[in-house]
């Protein structure tokens, strides 16, 4: 199960900074999805809008590590000059909930 979590995280987070294909990565979101990071609204339509939306649109990302258990993936990337560790939930096949850290690379 943690491999196929992971794929979905990983396919999910390569449409939406590397690709900047937001309507395949809204096909990984629940529909509820709940994001606790600062700013970014809940919601898969909203959430995958901002990211679409803001300054990070246009940035490159790269990612570094991932390390997935259970429902729960974590994941180091570059965006920007920043460096972002995602935890992501998944249940069922979809993104459910996301927790992020950030700070200067």
């Amino acid at each position: 199960m943690s491999e196929t979590n992971r794929m979905i995280v990983v396919d999910c987070l390569e449409n939406l900074f590397v690709y900047k294909d937001f309507d395949a990565a809204k096909a990984a979101l629940h529909p509820g999805f709940v994001t606790h990071s600062h700013g970014l609204p809940n919601g898969r339509d909203a959430f995958a809008d901002a990211v679409k939306n803001s300054p990070l649109a246009g940035a490159t990302a790269e990612i570094k590590h991932i390390v997935a258990e259970g429902d729960f993936v974590m994941v180091h990337l570059h965006v920007a000059g920043t460096a972002v560790v995602d935890i992501l939930r998944v249940e069922d096949g979809l993104l459910v909930e996301h927790w992020d850290v950030k700070q200067p690379a």
